[in-house]
């Protein structure tokens, strides 16, 4: 039996039949940015499942799994020789018990090898949760952007150096 707190689980790479899944879960996660912004009308919450397909098809997503069910996902892609990571997401019943930093530690090993110079992604400014991870494993803000009139973006980045992260 797993300590308090740990969950047992495998990431693995996610497949095709995983997609309608994953786009359901995404939605339930971003419920909770929707929430912090009061707009419900983000692209993770409006992304339909065909957008999903060619998404999967031009990505690396990767699912974590525990009782048979995907409880986390995170996707990336390079170019330029960056590996652009996004929609990480956990479900909300399984939060605060390192999924997240599995997920991203497992994408960012499946690139590492694959001639990138930094990972980068971008959260919104107000989802302290979400910046507070990506700092804790290394990331640091390096632009923001305003989006609309309620919400600006931050950038982050993770640079790789000849020596490793």
């Amino acid at each position: 039996m797993p300590a308090k707190g740990v969950v047992e689980m495998k990431i693995s790479l996610a497949n095709r039949k995983d997609c309608l899944e994953i786009l359901d879960l995404q939605k339930l996660a971003y419920k909770q940015e929707a929430e912090i912004y009061n707009d419900y009308a983000i692209p993770p919450l409006t992304q339909t499942i065909d957008e999903f397909y060619k998404e999967f098809d031009h990505s690396t997503i990767l699912k974590a799994v525990t009782d048979n069910i995907i409880v986390g996902s995170v996707r990336a892609y390079i170019k330029n020789n960056i590996c652009f990571i996004g929609r990480l997401i956990v479900h909300p019943d399984y939060q605060n018990k390192g999924i997240g930093t599995k997920l991203m530690n497992e994408i960012e090993g499946y690139f590492k090898d694959k001639h990138i110079n930094k990972y980068e992604l971008f959260t919104g400014e107000k989802s302290q949760k979400n910046i507070h991870l990506y700092q804790k494993i290394g990331y640091r803000i390096f632009k923001t952007e305003k989006l609309n009139d309620n919400v600006n973006i931050v950038f982050m980045e993770k640079l790789i150096s000849m020596h490793g992260i």
